[in-house]
C-alpha cells in the first residue's frame, strides 16, 4: 500500500473532469492505496475557488475532500521545509515556499507526490514525484 498526496494542481484537475487523472485516481483506491490531499494545495484550490466565486467546483471539491484525508501542517514538516529551501538555495534552485511546504510534507512522511509539475520539484532530494494527468 502506497500514501500517494495531491497537488494543487492535480485537484485542479479532477474538479475540471480529467479522465486520465480520476483513472489513475480510481486505479489506486481499487489497490488499496491512500490519498491525501497535501495541506497547502486544500488552501491553494479552496482559495482559487473563492476568489472566483466557483460555487459549482466548491461543492465538488468539499465533496472530494470527503472522500480522502487533508494532510496537517506539523512543526516537524516546517523543519523539513527549511532543510529543502537551504538544500535548494545554494544551487539556485528555489521553487515556491508553497511547494517546498507540500514536498516537506511528502518528504516528511515518505509519500509520493501526484503532480503534472515533476520538473518543478526535481531539484528536491528524496522526493517521490508521478503525473497522473
Amino acid at each position: 500500500m502506497s500514501v500517494f498526496v495531491l497537488d494543487a494542481n492535480t485537484v485542479s484537475f479532477y474538479l475540471k473532469g480529467n479522465a486520465q487523472l480520476i483513472a489513475n485516481i480510481e486505479r489506486a483506491v481499487i489497490a488499496g492505496d491512500d490519498l491525501v490531499i497535501a495541506p497547502i494545495a486544500y488552501y491553494e484550490v479552496r482559495r482559487g475557488l473563492l476568489s472566483v466565486g466557483s460555487v459549482r467546483r466548491m461543492r465538488k471539491f468539499d465533496d472530494f475532500c470527503e472522500l480522502f484525508s487533508v494532510g496537517q501542517l506539523a512543526n516537524s514538516i516546517l523543519d523539513v521545509a527549511a532543510d529543502i529551501y537551504a538544500e535548494l538555495r545554494p544551487i539556485g534552485r528555489l521553487i515556491d515556499d508553497a511547494d517546498i511546504f507540500i514536498a516537506a510534507f511528502c518528504r516528511r512522511h515518505d509519500f509520493t507526490l501526484v503532480t503534472n509539475n515533476v520538473k518543478h520539484f526535481a531539484d528536491v532530494v528524496g522526493l517521490k514525484v508521478v503525473d497522473w494527468s
